[in-house]
């Protein structure tokens, strides 16, 4: 009778070992031709997983796109249950590519690797800009249509304070269904932390008080020029006309203040305006900064180059370049130089009398060098001097 138990033991003992290992062989061949083979698809794709999905309605959604047939998804449901993923997929936008197994697809969906959308903004950019960006982009949920600056930082969680200049430059990556109010507090945030540690790294003896007036001189900086290499010495004139109490004259400070009036030229009547923002009427900065601001334009303004230039004109010449001048009499030959000569011949001609001591009138002139003039508010009537 023992010998009979432990015959029969052993028999169901091996036919135990036989099960197990068709059963292991069984799973390997469906790992290896089912969970481990290419989806069948030929280009890539997108599949959405909402909030509300679950595994078994993944699965039937995934069959009936061509992903999988119906055995793939029954063995796809079975080994993410078994390998307990089945709870640990998430929501989100997720790129199908070609040559992706079901176990790789099983994992993407469980890593939360989704899609990321990219929206670039530019500096320079105002805040009315930024916003147009924002609700143009299909990406996002729009929550801010149709409320002004206001109400806007109100919906941020920064109630009463104007945001010109208050969000980051630069090329963003999120996902699909991101709002327009979480893209915004990511920009502030970054803007923040950016000008916080600027505003710790300035030198002892900067003339600006406050993080926001390094702020909003670096705005100015940032429209003022496209050449980076300029910053520092465009920050320089604007920090020792604000030494001398000089007026900053820019123009893009008019043109802000113009807002949509503005037409793409600057008249005589327009520097008149009467607006805190423009800056050949009122001296000292304006109120706020005037555009989005840039890690380097931010650094120019805290650490303006040295020097004696109070004065700079564009050379018109597609670089983007200024020539820069310390006193007044030589910036006037640097407008005729680079703005007056080809532009108003005969006004180029007058001028050359006034100032020559320049090279163009040198070349037009057999007068003599004339003494350079000492700073002057005096120059609104002649084109483009600051």
């Amino acid at each position: 009778m023992i010998n009979f138990l432990i015959k029969l033991g052993i028999r169901l003992l091996i036919t135990l070992l036989v099960i197990s290992a068709a059963l292991a062989g069984g799973a390997y061949w469906i790992h290896e031709n089912r969970l481990q083979m290419p989806l069948p698809i030929s280009q890539d794709a997108r599949y959405i997983i909402t909030a509300k999905s679950n595994l078994a309605l993944i699965s039937s959604e995934l069959v009936d796109k061509g992903f999988f047939d119906y055995p793939t998804a029954w063995t796809w449901l079975a080994m993410a249950r078994w390998q307990q993923k089945a709870h640990r997929i998430k929501a989100g936008e997720y790129a199908i590519l070609v040559g992706m197994t079901p176990q790789q697809l099983l994992d993407l969906f469980v890593e939360g690797k989704t899609v990321q959308h990219v929206l670039t903004v530019p500096e320079g950019w105002t805040f009315r800009q930024l916003l147009t960006a924002l609700h143009n982009e299909p990406s996002l949920t729009h929550k801010l249509k149709g409320l002004d600056d206001k109400a806007v930082m109100a919906q941020l969680g920064f109630p009463n304070q104007h945001p010109e200049g208050r969000f980051y430059p630069d090329t963003y990556h999120f996902p699909l269904g991101m709002s327009d109010i979480e893209f915004l507090q990511r920009a502030y945030h970054i803007m923040a932390q950016q000008l916080k540690t600027a505003w710790e790294k300035r030198p002892p003896d900067l003339i600006l008080t406050s993080p926001d007036e390094a702020l909003t001189l670096a705005s100015i900086v940032e429209k003022e020029t496209a050449v980076p290499s300029e910053r520092p010495q465009i920050a320089g004139v604007f920090t020792r006309r604000l030494k001398l109490g000089m007026r900053l004259q820019t123009d893009p400070t008019v043109i802000y203040a113009l807002g949509e009036a503005y037409d793409g030229n600057i008249h005589q009547q327009d520097l008149l305006v009467d607006s805190p923002y423009n800056t050949y009427v009122y001296k000292g900065l304006p109120p706020t900064p005037i555009s989005l601001v840039g890690k380097e334009a931010l650094n120019a303004a805290l650490n303006p180059a040295a020097g004696d230039s109070l004065y700079f004109v564009a050379k018109g010449d597609g670089s983007g370049s200024h020539y820069f001048s310390a006193t007044l009499g030589e910036h006037e030959c640097a407008v005729i130089e680079y703005q007056l000569k080809n532009k108003a011949p005969a006004r180029f001609r007058s001028r050359c009398h006034e100032s020559p001591h320049c090279g163009a009138c040198r070349n037009n002139s057999s007068s003599s060098v004339g003494e350079a003039r000492k700073p002057s508010q005096s120059a609104l009537s002649f084109p483009k001097i600051r």
